[in-house]
């Protein structure tokens, strides 16, 4: 395993002569971020900013449309019209100013742009029903499109390129993958075409190439990136031989590098490996990533459950990739790369999928184990409490959490009746269903670890192994006492669902059935437990202590969602500040894209 303060994930690399500080690539991910009509806002600026300053070396923008007909989502960022300039020279700048590279993503919709979004006819290579998912379910039914609506989009291609340069980005990356335009036309199930956009491999994928040469002419010195699709995970779609092939043309037509990402949303068993969630194996990409490198003489970037720096510097050490992608990582810890190459412990990605499941409901995107995503400007206003003796009773998620953020300028001990830290919420990955997601234990576990390992090393004191009852004194002698001892079960039936958990009976036949309806998951484990955070305070004799030294956090003051009770840590901890968030149209008159 390769030191990772030495690693060659950290060393500089170049992409079309453009140079780049580091292999950590952020991919890009739909925000909501922007407003309905797609300028970006301070959020948007904030949440970009925020990763370039934990240490990223490119920074890619999420996916605009280079035409209206292509906006496949409401709040989606816009670069289809000169308007959005200011806005994005405004991302560009403060990922600039952080010292990294900016690159923004050129992706149509293609059958999948929704009418209720762009209020246009969706178009796509052939007319093929197409279901949708954007807040709800429905079957698009996009219009083919003729040789002169083709070359219509070509030219907006070029032109969303040409905007991206004028607004400062460093380069563009095509997407050609997940089954987006470009993609749908490499799709045999999708492009149906007889002429020379389709029938033959080198044919279908002539759109995508044709897209690359134009920029290549008409913006010259703009780096390309080409995201390829190398496997659809369906029969009929695009699988991984006729992928290299067109890894190695997009070379050809003037890609300086190719990004290796997998899935589609017609991908079987589901669209998920995509974006695998839990379940799936860490690196799941990188034998495919590996085989275009093994093509190509530009660099390659692998994505794919690459969270675990060591997994990420493995991957560059043993030479199957040039740069890594981490996404979701990125939202758990703007810090990751930063620490990551300090030799400190992240925090972990739990791969629950959160992120993008709610976003794809119609939320803003958020992460479980960070509340500070998308709200970076309400926490870098807060103020956390300093030279304190602190106190935490419980060492689940929310007392781990509170205890990490507030080690520095404070001293910090926790207490836990267990002899391990973790709580219940190792348990959870013993259950069927973790946020729509198959639950799976090691996630759990190693988030669990990375936390208590971050709080061993700001100097978090531990005295597991037995209650709190037994050491009133240290109680009695803190400034600030934090009850996050969880929640348990009515009638006392916690034993129970422990030794049950721990059979994994819930993990088989109709047991797991049952317990994977979200009916009876929301009543099992939500409404059937209740905080224990006040009956705790009165069996301990602290109710007498006025709020200043007494807060009750997560599932402690109330039973909840993990999110939810993170949440509260960090609040309690840091003490956002929500007017932070400056109006998103008074932004757009600041920075003067209101014309």
């Amino acid at each position: 395993m390769p030191d990772l303060q030495t690693s060659a994930l950290f060393t500089p690399i170049s992409i079309g002569g453009v140079e780049i500080r580091n292999r950590v690539v952020m991919p890009p991910m739909t925000t909501r971020y922007s407003t309905n009509a797609g300028f970006a806002t301070s959020a948007t600026v904030a949440y970009y900013q925020a990763r370039a300053r934990g240490g990223v070396g490119l920074v890619t923008v999420e996916m605009a449309a280079p035409e209206v007909a292509g906006r496949h989502r409401f709040h989606e960022l816009g670069n289809y019209d000169d308007k959005f300039l200011p806005g994005l020279e405004t991302i560009v700048k403060a990922i600039h100013d952080e010292g990294a590279r900016a690159s923004i993503q050129l992706g149509h919709g293609g059958s999948r742009a929704r009418r209720a979004v762009s209020q246009v006819q969706p178009v796509a290579p052939s007319a093929i029903p197409t279901p949708v998912f954007e807040i709800e379910k429905e079957i698009a039914h996009p219009e083919a499109m003729t040789k002169e609506r083709i070359e219509e989009t070509i030219r907006a291609f070029v032109s969303a390129a040409a905007r991206a340069k004028r607004a400062g980005f460093d380069m563009v990356e095509l997407h050609g993958a997940h089954g987006y335009l470009i993609s749908q036309f490499l799709s045999p199930s999708e492009n149906v075409r007889t002429d020379e956009f389709g029938g033959s491999l080198r044919n279908r994928a002539r759109f995508g190439l044709r897209i690359i040469e134009g920029i290549k002419a008409s913006v010259p010195g703009l780096p390309v990136i080409y995201r390829l699709g190398a496997e659809d995970f369906y029969a009929e779609g695009l699988h991984t031989e006729d992928a290299y092939a067109v890894a190695e043309w997009a070379v050809e037509s003037g890609a300086d590098a190719i990004s290796v990402t997998a899935g589609h949303y017609r991908s079987l068993p589901g669209a998920e490996v995509m974006i695998p969630p839990m379940k799936y194996k860490e690196g799941i990409f990188l034998d495919m990533a590996a085989a275009v490198k093994a093509r190509v003489k530009v660099p390659v970037i692998g994505v794919g459950r690459l969270g675990d720096p060591e997994v990420a510097s493995r991957a560059i050490s043993e030479g199957k990739l040039d740069m890594t992608a981490i996404g979701r990582p990125l939202l758990a810890d703007a810090e990751w790369v930063n620490k990551a190459q300090a030799g400190k412990p992240v925090r972990s990605c739990l791969a629950c999928n959160h992120c993008v499941n709610n976003m794809r409901g119609g939320n803003n995107l958020s992460c479980v184990v960070n509340p500070t995503t998308g709200r970076e400007l309400e926490f870098a206003s807060s103020q956390p409490t300093t030279g304190r003796k602190i106190v935490v009773i419980g060492a689940g998620p929310a007392g781990l959490s509170y205890a990490a953020l507030t080690a520095a300028g404070n001293t910090v001990s926790i207490l836990d009746k267990r002899d391990r830290v973790g709580g219940n919420f190792l348990l959870t990955g013993k259950a069927p269903i973790f946020n729509d997601v198959e639950a799976a234990e090691p996630s759990f576990a190693v988030y669990i670890s990375n936390l208590e390992n971050e709080c061993r090393q700001a100097g978090v004191t531990f005295h597991l192994g037995e209650p709190a009852h037994a050491r009133t004194a240290h109680l009695l002698d803190a400034d600030l006492i934090v009850i996050a001892a969880g929640a348990r079960y009515r009638g006392g039936i916690g034993p129970l669902v422990e030794k049950v958990l721990n059979t994994r009976l819930m993990q088989t036949g109709a047991v797991k059935r049952i317990f994977s309806n979200h009916k009876v998951r929301d009543f099992f484990y939500y409404r059937f437990r209740v905080g224990r955070g006040r009956s705790l305070v009165r069996s301990l004799g602290l109710t007498g202590l006025p709020n200043d030294r007494l807060i009750i956090i997560g599932d402690a003051a109330r039973a909840g969602k993990a999110r939810e009770a993170i949440t509260s840590a960090f609040e309690a901890a840091l003490g956002p500040v929500a007017e932070a968030n400056l109006d998103s149209l008074q932004f757009e008159r600041n920075i003067g894209a209101q014309q």
